[in-house]
């Protein structure tokens, strides 16, 4: 069993998504080598610090609203699949994210946090919004009945 904890921790640690957990307040207490790669700042930068460290200004509110509400709670509406949201780099520069999240809990079932694993998906991001466009012009240029 030794092995199988130390090849987990391996995978947590060099995983090319980002991989963090945060604690019930929303203070990162993890934080991997795809974290660093993706937005920038070395776990030593992270840890310690609140997830507004990459979450945009404009949508702190709603995320600290829906935070607390799951912490609180113990539930998500978000049990499958992917949620997407934008997310700052160090350098202030912007990046498209697609994340899952796992809640975390003791041995009673109350919560202590959750674990995000996040993947860029700005390139992916980036072509959609240009073939919208190119659709948009297309569609400008038929004649209208």
């Amino acid at each position: 069993m030794n092995d199988m904890k130390r090849y987990l921790q391996q995978t947590l640690d060099m995983a090319p998504e980002a991989i963090l957990i945060s604690d019930r307040e929303g203070i990162i207490r993890y934080w991997n080598n795809g974290a660093e790669q993706m937005l920038g700042y070395s776990a030593a930068e992270a840890v310690g610090q609140s997830l507004d460290l990459f979450i945009p200004e404009k949508l702190r509110s709603r995320h600290w609203e829906g935070y607390y509400r799951v912490m609180e709670s113990g539930e998500t509406k978000y049990k499958t699949g992917l949620l997407s949201s934008p997310g700052l780099r160090k350098d202030g520069s912007q990046v498209s994210l697609e994340f899952s999240m796992v809640l975390l809990k003791d041995e009673s079932g109350v919560m202590q946090g959750c674990a995000s694993i996040m993947r860029d998906v700005t390139a992916r991001w980036l072509k959609e919004k240009e073939l919208k466009q190119k659709l948009a012009d297309c569609e400008a240029q038929l004649p209208k009945p």
